[in-house]
């Protein structure tokens, strides 16, 4: 009899490529022609990113010319979550984008009655913030695979699928 296969479902992003993907968008701010001069900064830190500048005009355009450069390191928006843009001192505004990353605790219930319910011959088990799924055959692992591509519109964080053994 063969032994049973898994893989886990996560939602996390390589930090490295997104510090790429900020510092490349600091270099582009500085030699643009319409933010070159604004004092505009941007700042990461473990669990987000800060973009300060003059206007909330120029913040968005800066959060869009950091969108460009995070998809050209190929990571998904998914991962971040722009909050409002508050005015600060000095006429100046400020917006915290949130880093997401793990699957919550909602979300991983939730996708673990979607498995159970499309795939009888599988068994998903919550492990923190992943989420274990394990089958006899791994036919069916790529089927729940296949699923979660084809419907990753329809979840709010970006899966990816690790540890397929």
């Amino acid at each position: 009899m063969a032994s049973a296969s898994s893989f886990d479902i996560v939602s996390k992003f390589d930090r490295q490529e997104l510090k790429n993907a900020v510092d490349q968008a600091q270099r582009e701010m500085l030699t643009r022609y319409d933010l070159k001069d604004t004092k505009s900064e941007i700042e990461l830190d473990d669990k987000a990113i800060t973009i300060t500048a003059p206007s909330d005009y120029v913040i968005s355009t800066i959060r869009d010319l950091l969108e460009s450069k995070v998809l050209r390191r190929q990571l998904s928006l998914k991962i971040l979550d722009p909050g409002k843009i508050e005015e600060i001192s000095g006429g100046r505004a400020k917006q915290v984008i949130t880093l997401k990353e793990g699957l919550p605790e909602d979300l991983a219930k939730k996708m673990t009655k979607t498995i159970r319910d499309e795939f009888k011959k599988v068994q998903p088990q919550i492990q923190g913030d992943a989420i274990r799924v394990q089958a006899k055959a791994r036919d069916d692992l790529q089927g729940v695979i296949q699923y979660f591509r084809t419907h990753e519109d329809d979840y709010p964080v970006a899966l990816q699928f690790v540890n397929y053994r």
